[in-house]
């Protein structure tokens, strides 16, 4: 439901209604600032406050003949007023009131993804602290490393997400500007004056300097930033994708009762939302590429970015939030494995603690060299057991390559029984946590 409902949301601020509802808002704070100024005087200034309206299939009919949008909108408004009319639109170009309004739209629509992204932020936090010391394996190309947390994969996702949160909320400073310019973006019939005083009305800021547009750059960056949130998520939902793995299944995507994951195979639970996610995240990238490439527009203006921006800017928003809201979904839903991650961590049959009995040699005179040799060639033995079959852990709960160094003449050389046992210790790996996630979740 969540899913539905957030989408219906983002839909609305792009529908057409939206669209002519902020048109209409800039062309009323133009009167208004036109009234402060001294142009219009208050009584016209009310009548159009309060009677100016447009009918969207009135604006489609005149449409059809002026083959104008704005020309039509501003007809049907005109049709709503008398004599004050004539002040609608004063001194002003289409893109005064296009742009300056979709800059309200792109803010409102960044003011949902920024709540989107702090949902997913607490999402995570939660799970994080909830798996704070549940031990897993690292991997480092796809390769099993060293014992870590699942709470710190999590920090990690939290602290990415959040650096995302910083760029959208940049984003949405630099979208933030409106623009009463005039036809060239000179001021030629309408003063400096009355941009800032429309600006003030709307909660934007007046662009510094504006032609016929605003610059498309704010645009690119708008959509890079959405871009890169989508990047970010698209890593966590591949990462869980790998958890549910048949071989690894150390976490799945809640699956519900009645739910169905394959019409041949009754038994089939796949990751049918991070699956998702990840496409909806190259669809998000996707629109990085019309959003730069309408930066450079002819001289003071062509339209050549208009057609483009009625497709990436409402897909952009819509997916994004649509996206952002199943992640939490996800994420909140998460099932989790300790079990299995603990088996997984003791597959390798104990090499996971090789740099720890590496670092322990040179301690006692051995060369950094000899050392990795000396560890080196009894975790090679390790990989060669294991192929053969030979169980990872002995019925006293000795892993093979603890097997291995303690009949290593090399190893009884330099370290004890005990030295050596010491360095299988899980706790050695964890003992910092708690200094990561206060760096992580209290800054």
């Amino acid at each position: 439901m969540i899913d539905r409902y957030a989408r219906d949301i983002m839909k609305e601020k792009w529908s057409t209604q939206a669209k002519y509802d902020a048109w209409l808002e800039v062309e009323k704070a133009a009167v208004q600032a036109w009234n402060k100024i001294g142009l219009i005087n208050d009584e016209d200034c009310e009548k159009i406050c309060k009677n100016a309206k447009f009918d969207i299939e009135r604006i489609d009919e005149i449409e059809k003949t002026t083959k104008h949008d704005v020309i039509a909108f501003l007809t049907s408004v005109s049709e709503s007023l008398s004599e004050e009319s004539r002040w609608v639109h004063y001194g002003m170009t289409s893109s005064d009131c296009i742009d300056t309004a979709v800059a309200l739209q792109i803010k409102d629509s960044l003011d949902l993804i920024i709540e989107d992204v702090e949902n997913l932020k607490k999402a995570i936090a939660k799970r994080a602290k909830e798996h704070k010391l549940t031990l897993m394996v690292g991997r480092s190309h796809g390769i099993h490393g060293e014992p870590i947390t699942f709470g710190l994969v999590l920090a990690i996702w939290y602290d990415e997400i959040n650096r995302t949160l910083e760029l959208i909320k940049h984003a949405k400073k630099t979208i933030s500007v409106g623009m009463i310019s005039g036809a060239m973006g000179n001021f030629a019939h309408a003063p400096v004056e009355l941009e800032e005083l429309v600006c003030e009305l709307l909660k934007l800021s007046p662009a510094p300097a504006s032609n016929q547009v605003i610059q498309r750059d704010r645009y690119a960056q708008v959509i890079s930033a959405l871009a890169i949130l989508a990047s970010s998520c698209e890593k966590i939902a591949v990462a869980i994708r790998h958890y549910q793995r048949t071989e690894v299944y150390e976490c799945e995507e809640y699956f519900s009762p009645g739910q169905k994951g394959s019409s041949a195979m009754p038994h089939k639970r796949n990751p049918v939302l991070s699956e998702n996610i990840t496409g909806l995240c190259r669809m998000i990238r996707s629109y990085t590429i019309p959003a730069m490439e309408n930066v450079a527009l002819w001289h003071e203006r062509d339209i050549s970015h208009s057609s483009v921006e009625r497709f990436i800017l409402p897909d952009s928003f819509i997916t994004t939030d649509f996206m952002l809201n199943r992640l939490i979904g996800l994420i909140d839903n998460l099932v989790v494995y300790p079990e299995n991650m603990m088996k997984n961590l003791n597959l390798t049959g104990g090499l996971v603690f090789s740099q720890r009995v590496l670092l322990e040699l040179p301690k006692k005179g051995i060369s950094r060299e000899n050392a990795y040799k000396i560890v080196q060639r009894n975790a090679m033995k390790v990989w060669a057991d294991l192929q053969h079959n030979k169980p990872a852990i002995d019925n006293e709960g000795h892993s093979l390559f603890l097997q291995n160094l303690l009949e290593d003449e090399d190893i009884k050389k330099s370290l004890s029984k005990e030295e050596v046992k010491a360095c299988f210790d899980y706790s050695y790996y964890t003992k910092n946590v708690d200094k990561i996630f206060a760096r992580v979740f209290e800054k």
